[in-house]
């Protein structure tokens, strides 16, 4: 029997934005999603699977949010990931015969043939098409915890200028999740960890018995928590709060010393949509011709400033091994230093994007694999947690209000709210305020048209505040393609709210875009009132 001397708790925040486009076949954006599936969420859900077969008891926790709940739900875009996968498996199949005299080039070709064939078969044959069935399994049988998040990821510390949006983002997100999972969610990861102790208020009243918080948040909450980041506290509200463990997030995050950058590891940036011929790759790329990346890469990141060599997957898991090994015996380093100074087991708290696992990081899933046969079996002074069970076993915590803050450059609202981005903070504010005034305006309409108009306002301005959009304009990537979807979302809720008070709704329109923005068919737009 292992002597438990504290917890280790992975939290893995899954989102992405809702882009959905049915009015064109080909809209790049789309691919965030397929992407994700085929290199994260897919390679996931195969690791967990492998675990439950070997029987290895294994405790991790994600946040899956609504956007991407729906996306994944949705049948539209599960038949353009098919899509995406035999184009893919095309271009495998030209790739094993143009590399046929290459033989390391070769089977590395083989390897993505064989891999994104057999994605097809496990997306299609094992999930019908629909893989949140996959991750809720892992739910009910009790080794992972999944928490919900914002309806939309809209930044919460800039929102509660109207708090009626924030009490909406916190609802539709709750209504959301049981909806997939059939259970009220105990926690949530606060959109760009992004905390305000106002909301508190509004967690609490959905039910919401935790959240996730950047470092600082614990760190300069008021009064100063004993243990720092080492043990959750609770808000004046009764709302649990966990920091973010800076030692272990530090060795995966970092760019310098970080595991990711390891030089045996898949190379990122270097892609065949960039390396080869233009004539060839062409029906491969985006419909205008604008190289993209295919997600086929044959190269390890091998060094700083020096000549790109193959791709070695037994090189690759050499690294795994000896990386889950480090964190490991840091682990155990960690909390033998913290232990004995507390009074009750520390939980040392790691939260990342999932899509480090995976997309940025190709080795990571295995690498959390590997790391969790390493726990179960070998002797060492801690055990994996979810913060839910964290709380079930040591109900007592330090009452202190948590420090606004979020994980953004900084740790605080500058990346959401600069000069790049600031203009559209006036815009969303407005139709916050005016979401609110035809919630007053028209209580409990039992007009099946005005309803649905009013419902549809409801999905344009959640959509129109995703923090994601505010993001993109400030890391100057997919700018116009962000910039569009505040300026469309705020241009088709001011339009339906002067039809609604003008009472001159035009149904085509509101056909329409709830045909493009389908997302929460079942929000009810009272939650404003």
């Amino acid at each position: 029997m292992k002597q438990i001397n504290g917890y280790v708790s992975f939290v893995l925040h899954a989102h992405l934005p809702f882009v959905h486009h049915p009015e064109s076949e080909d809209y790049l954006e789309e691919q965030w999603l397929f992407e994700a599936i085929s290199e994260t969420y897919i390679p996931l859900l195969l690791n967990f699977k492998k675990l439950e077969d070997e029987k290895v008891d294994f405790r991790i926790t994600m946040s899956m949010t609504p956007p991407l709940l729906s996306m994944l739900d949705n049948k539209l875009l599960q038949k353009r990931y098919i899509k995406y996968l035999e184009k893919h498996i095309e271009l495998c199949k030209k790739e094993l015969e143009r590399t046929k005299y290459d033989e390391r080039l070769n089977n590395l070709s083989k390897y993505y043939f064989d891999r994104y064939s057999n994605d097809l078969h496990i997306f299609k044959d094992v999930y019908n098409c629909n893989i949140i069935q996959g991750f809720k399994h892992f739910q009910d049988i009790g080794v992972l915890e999944i928490i919900t998040c914002g309806a939309t990821h809209g930044f919460f510390p800039i929102l509660f200028v109207n708090e009626k949006t924030v009490k909406a983002q916190i609802a539709v997100g709750v209504q959301t999740y049981e909806k997939y999972f059939g259970r009220k969610p105990r926690g949530i990861w606060l959109p760009e960890c992004g905390y305000v102790p106002e909301a508190d208020k509004y967690l609490k009243e959905f039910g919401i018995e935790y959240v996730i918080t950047e470092t600082h948040g614990i760190l300069y909450a008021n009064p100063t928590p004993i243990y720092g980041t080492c043990s959750p506290i609770v808000s004046p509200e009764g709302v649990v709060a966990f920091g973010r463990d800076l030692e272990s997030s530090r060795q995966v995050w970092s760019s310098i010393n970080g595991y990711p950058g390891d030089y045996n590891y898949r190379e990122y940036y270097r892609d065949i949509g960039y390396d080869l011929d233009y004539d060839y790759i062409k029906p491969y790329i985006a419909s205008n011709g604008v190289r993209v990346p295919t997600s086929i890469k044959y190269y390890r990141i091998t060094g700083k400033d020096c000549e790109k060599d193959y791709y070695n997957p037994q090189w690759a898991l050499d690294s795994v091994y000896k990386q889950a090994g480090h964190f490991f015996d840091s682990r155990q380093a960690q909390i033998n230093n913290i232990a004995p100074y507390m009074d009750k087991p520390p939980i040392i708290l790691c939260p990342y994007d999932a899509e480090l696992y995976g997309h940025w990081w190709y080795e990571g899933p295995l690498w959390l694999y590997t790391l969790f046969k390493k726990i179960y079996y070998d002797k060492c002074n801690f055990a994996l947690i979810t913060p839910g069970e964290y709380i079930d076993k040591y109900p007592e915590m330090q009452e202190c209000t948590p420090c606004r803050s979020s994980w953004g450059a900084n740790g605080y609202n500058g990346v959401w709210l600069n000069e790049t981005n600031d203009y559209a903070h006036r815009h969303l504010h407005k139709a916050g305020d005016r979401m609110v005034e035809l919630a007053h305006l028209f209580p409990n309409e039992t007009n099946k048209l005005k309803k649905a108009a009013l419902n549809q306002c409801a999905r344009e301005l959640l959509l129109a505040q995703s923090s994601d959009w505010l993001f993109i304009i400030t890391n100057g990537t997919m700018v116009d393609y962000a910039k569009k979807r505040i300026k469309d979302h705020i241009g088709r809720f001011t339009k339906l709210y002067y039809a609604l008070k003008n009472n001159e709704i035009d149904e085509k329109f509101l056909k329409d875009i709830n045909k493009k923005d389908p997302i929460f068919p079942d929000i009810d737009y009272m939650i404003y009132y």
